[in-house]
């Protein structure tokens, strides 16, 4: 492929993944990573409430990665709650998971930047070592993908098999009992899937480009090796 069209791929490819960091970075600030509703099971149970009668039992909850936001609805109209998970809800969230999210997040942002850096090092520079080649391109793509893609399974499981909606609902609540109505992803959990497709795309770009993946050989790297041995 001739230079210039390798140039603009890996000019692509450092924008794609500066966008990715910056989308990364964003969306660990806001609190739209899930959007659910709880039912308030205690209220509803104490008048036998069926039909349209739940929908004066049914609150609304949104949260990211550091805070969030609750709407209890038992029967007397909305209360808003907001929280934080630091410290708020350390002791009732499973905090290792938590934390490992925020870690690769952390990561996530770091290598974007550093391949986005490399990108436009092999755009409008001359490689001279390893890490700054074609191998190293791939490297940072591969862990900015696996980054990506231990976020959203570490965090959905948080959320799906740790009940995550429900602590949160539940906390600081005596007598009543919230249950999870709906619970869907949010823009920014959706946002980290996309930089993982992003970051496979690159390592597809670089291919694109002509440079192999690693730890492959040609044949013809193979036989003119073996030529220039039997020539000593």
């Amino acid at each position: 492929m001739p230079a210039q069209q390798k140039k603009i791929i890996f000019c692509i490819a450092g924008v794609l993944s500066f966008a990715c960091a910056l989308g990364t970075a964003a969306a660990i600030g806001t609190q739209l990573w899930v959007k659910g509703t709880t039912l308030c099971k205690t209220g509803a149970l104490l008048v036998n409430a069926t039909g349209h009668e739940l929908e004066k039992f049914i609150g609304e909850i949104q949260y990211g990665l550091f805070h969030g936001e609750r709407v209890r609805q038992c029967g007397l109209g909305g209360r808003p709650f907001q929280f934080s998970f630091f410290p708020d809800l350390l002791k009732i969230i499973p905090a290792s998971i938590h934390v490992s999210v925020i870690l690769f997040c952390t990561v996530l942002i770091v290598f974007a930047l550093v391949g986005a850096g490399f990108f436009m090092f092999n755009a409008f520079g001359s490689p001279y070592e390893t890490l700054h080649g074609p191998i190293g391109l791939y490297l940072w793509s591969f862990i900015g993908c696996s980054c990506g893609c231990l976020i959203m399974i570490l965090f959905s499981s948080e959320v799906k098999i740790h009940h995550l909606s429900e602590k949160i609902a539940n906390f600081k609540e005596g007598s009543f009992i919230f249950k999870t109505h709906s619970e869907q992803f949010a823009n920014s959990f959706w946002i980290i899937l996309v930089c993982s497709l992003v970051h496979f795309l690159n390592a597809l770009l670089i291919r694109f480009a002509g440079f192999d993946f690693p730890f492959s050989k040609s044949k013809d790297s193979g036989t003119i090796t073996g030529a220039v041995d039997l020539m000593y």
